[in-house]
């Protein structure tokens, strides 16, 4: 199965890193070495079936090759979204394979519902384009031999994994694409992603319903259907969970202003001292202006009494926060971004500037989330 969440020095959390695609971790977790056993146990008594007189040796070769190909598809599927999410300007934190599949971790949310529903769309697409290739491949060869049976393990493999992914429900791609619909119908992100939530829950249980039905017909495969029906059941349903709390997290409360939490903004010559540059402060956002009219930065209060305390006649500029680009909001952005900005930006203050680009304050993010804390958000 496939998931997507929402740059290349980042820990790979035990797994072993296998190449970067644009400065993107791509991790194998360990987990996908039990996973693989699994299929290798499983699989390799109907390899001695499909393929008549088959060697244990044999059986058990194909079987781990059609571990590896079944990885190899989660990989493509997964780079297919990272490709498209970079294109769209989404950063990817990077991609992990697993025991029950892979995850593109992307760290932004998308802004409109059609980058939503591309690029979870991507993946799929990867999956059914291999699947028709290796489908091709089977009609123009003989239908026996190893390689006959390595080229339809691929064809099988694209085809679970796209059909899995489609079902209707969070976290997999067809509830991102169902989000997405609802989303650009309803022009609501949270609307569409709690009738996503509610997919995931359905899809959880069919999932054990279907095990339930093999062990009521006594299936032959009824214990490995209950079990991975039941670890999968709990990976989608897990999943909802973490996205309904993510979208209740970037919600923004009604009747919560964003003028009612900015701070008043006061300039002073990135040449002044820090202390006094402190004392002027009084509560309010600083920005320090050198004498070419280029901002300095923001002053830090943390760093700036530190600095006082051991030079208080130091230049202010020594203490300032430097003004980038991901700390500049705009007044006029819808609340929901503004929090995810936040959230998902290194910074303790923000400068807020208006359609014409003048300051109109500073947004400290205590404020925001004190503010977010009191009604019940975050």
């Amino acid at each position: 199965m496939s998931s997507t969440t929402y740059p290349a020095s980042v820990p790979h959390g035990g797994g072993l890193l296998l190449f970067r695609y644009s400065g993107v971790p791509v991790v194998l977790a360990p987990s996908w070495w039990l996973g693989s056993a699994a299929v290798v146990v499983f699989y390799a008594p109907l390899v001695g079936r499909l393929l008549p007189g088959a060697s244990l040796l044999t059986s058990i070769l194909l079987a781990a090759a059609f571990a590896v190909l079944l990885g190899a598809s989660v990989l493509a599927h997964e780079l297919g979204h990272c490709v498209v999410a970079l294109r769209l300007g989404l950063p990817v934190r990077r991609l992990r394979l697993f025991l029950l599949g892979g995850l593109s971790e992307i760290t932004r949310t998308p802004r409109r519902p059609a980058h939503e529903g591309v690029v979870a769309a991507a993946g799929p697409a990867v999956s059914i384009l291999l699947a028709a290739v290796c489908g091709l491949g089977l009609l123009v060869m003989p239908a026996e031999g190893p390689v006959w049976l390595l080229v339809l393990e691929c064809a099988f493999a694209n085809v679970a994994v796209a059909a899995f992914n489609l079902l209707p429900g969070l976290p997999l791609d067809g509830g991102r694409m169902l989000r997405a619909g609802v989303w650009a119908v309803t022009g609501k992100r949270g609307t569409g992603t709690r009738a996503a939530v509610v997919g995931g829950w359905v899809v959880a249980g069919l999932l054990v319903l279907w095990a339930l039905w093999g062990l009521a017909a006594e299936s032959p495969d009824r214990w490995l259907r209950l079990g991975v029906c039941l670890l999968t059941a709990w990976f989608v349903v897990a999943g909802a969970g973490g996205e309904l709390a993510a979208e209740q997290r970037r919600t923004w409360p009604v009747g919560l202003r964003l003028a009612d939490l900015v701070r008043p903004i006061l300039q002073l010559p990135a040449e002044s001292p820090v202390a006094d540059a402190l004392a002027a402060a009084a509560g309010r956002g600083v920005v320090l202006v050198r004498a070419d009219g280029v901002a300095a930065g923001l002053l830090d209060e943390v760093a700036a009494r530190k600095l006082a305390a051991r030079s208080p006649f130091s230049p202010a500029e020594h203490a300032a926060e430097p003004i980038r680009p991901e700390s500049v909001l705009l007044a006029s952005e819808p609340g929901e971004d503004i929090v995810e900005r936040v959230r998902e930006t290194a910074a303790w203050q923000f400068v807020v500037v208006d359609d014409e680009g003048r300051p109109a304050g500073v947004l400290y993010r205590e404020d925001l989330r004190a503010a977010l804390a009191e009604r019940g958000v975050g």
